[in-house]
């Protein structure tokens, strides 16, 4: 499901309090603090650490708010010299690459952030999505991957996604971040770890398995095992968490590693509004005096632009757009039909 290259990617939020979970090969799993921001500055090939402490809100409100956070999952961080050699060609070769991503980053960043708290999964698997894509909807790997997370044909109809001539909802980002969030979630379940959900996500559920099987005893549910089989995965699954770890912490500490961590994209937000089969998103776009492309990007899992013909379809517009629309209905829409 995954690629090797970085793609078209998105950028904004402090996550700083995920670096105090961070130690030389050691897996950290520190509760969230309200007002407490741990700042963990990697230098050289050490990790000296620089502690950045917020004056205190409201005295009343931390204990709860504590409790809530203490209890969100997080995914584990350990440093070794596979983590650290990609955070430092993040930093120099491929320091554009990464910058791109970061800018690329706030598109979706706050969908998938809302839909791993939802399920209570850790929100740094949002890089998982960064290391996929690079962010884009419309990505495809070599193996003809698709989307956001990548999806293999086969597997996102086994995971309830349409893809059919008129809808690819792989590219659609919110139907493929819920059904990606419920293959890692499965994933998880099965092997009780975050870093081998991941390799699952990347090699395979069945491969990954055997794999344990063979050089573990058949164990789950300990983050160093992806660490102990590591030799034995393909290629692409030896650097994918290292990847995923080197994009975490460096995505964290972005402003503070040198990088400008600010998006020029706009949140993805969106009305829904319902039109016939066969409407083409030009005919949406005038009736709201909008430019087409911004139906496209808010539509990338319509293939040709045009809603699927013989049934009414729901079409994501910009948020207050449904009013001009609907008024439209009546006289714009019925003849200018794609079919």
């Amino acid at each position: 499901m995954s690629t090797d290259d970085l793609r078209e990617p998105e950028a904004r939020v402090d996550r700083s309090d995920l670096l105090d979970r961070v130690q030389p090969g050691v897996s950290l799993f520190a509760s969230r603090r309200d007002r407490l921001l741990v700042l963990l500055v990697l230098a050289l090939a050490l990790v000296p650490l620089t502690w950045l402490e917020q004056e205190a809100g409201d005295p009343a409100s931390e204990p709860a708010q504590e409790a809530a956070e203490a209890s969100l999952p997080v995914l584990p961080i350990h440093l070794n010299a596979r983590v650290q050699r990609w955070m430092d060609e993040f930093e120099t070769t491929r320091r554009h690459e990464f910058q791109d991503l970061l800018e690329r980053r706030g598109r979706y960043e706050e969908l998938i952030r809302a839909k791993l708290r939802d399920r209570g999964m850790p929100e740094e698997l949002l890089y998982l999505a960064m290391m996929e894509s690079g962010m884009s909807t419309r990505a495809v790997s070599h193996v003809e991957a698709v989307g956001l997370w990548q999806f293999m044909d086969e597997t996102a109809r086994q995971l309830g996604l349409r893809v059919d001539e008129y809808v690819d909802e792989r590219r659609d980002p919110v139907r493929a971040t819920d059904a990606a969030l419920y293959y890692l979630e499965w994933l998880h379940d099965r092997f009780g770890s975050w870093y081998l959900a991941a390799a699952a996500y990347n090699a395979g559920p069945g491969r990954l398995e055997r794999i344990l099987e063979l050089h573990a005893d058949g164990r789950t549910g300990e983050e160093d095992l992806y660490w102990e089989v590591l030799r034995h995965l393909p290629l692409e699954t030896r650097e994918y968490v290292p990847k995923l770890v080197a994009a975490t912490i460096l995505g964290t500490a972005a402003e503070q590693r040198g990088f400008d961590s600010s998006s020029g994209l706009p949140a993805y937000e969106y009305d829904v509004v319902f039109v016939p089969g066969g409407t083409r998103l030009t005919v949406v776009a005038e009736s709201l005096d909008e430019k087409v492309q911004v139906l496209r990007d808010l539509n990338p899992h319509l293939i040709y632009g045009t809603t699927p013909p013989g049934e009414i379809y729901g079409v994501r517009v910009p948020p207050g757009g449904t009013p001009a629309v609907m008024a439209s209905l009546g006289s714009v829409l019925p003849g200018a039909r794609a079919d």
